[in-house]
């Protein structure tokens, strides 16, 4: 048996508009579709899955957990990029409109945050 905890193989993010996730995930994360079905769409970002699931199938996974709701901020996903500021100025030329940044971090690193259609924050950093 492998060690534990291992690492995150998959992660799986509930939208309501799966075909509107999965072009935004591939022209901003310029991805392509690991796997998909009518309820899904699988990214991979490096050794982890990033599963779109339709929020119609999400009660099969959570029950009897409630659903969350996509307009509060639960999680941040960042992403290491070479230049922050380049990176910005990609995203912002595909459309994506930022909630912050970029801006320099007390702790010593350089972000920007965005939401993705399911209302899932994404920071880039460096």
């Amino acid at each position: 048996m492998g060690s534990w905890p291992g690492g995150i193989t998959a992660i799986t993010l509930f939208v309501e508009d799966l075909a509107e996730a999965k072009r935004f995930y591939q022209a901003v994360f310029d991805l392509l579709t690991h796997y998909e079905d009518e309820s899904s769409a699988v990214f991979g970002f490096g050794n982890t899955l990033i599963n779109l699931l339709d929020v119609k199938a999400a009660p099969e996974l959570v029950d009897p957990a409630p659903l969350g709701s996509p307009e509060g901020a639960r999680s941040v996903f960042t992403l290491t990029v070479d230049d922050v500021d380049a990176t910005y100025e990609r995203l912002t030329g595909l459309g994506v409109e930022f909630l912050n940044g970029p801006v320099d971090r007390p702790w010593g690193i350089r972000t920007a945050s965005f939401r993705d259609p399911g209302g899932h924050i994404w920071e880039i950093a460096r």
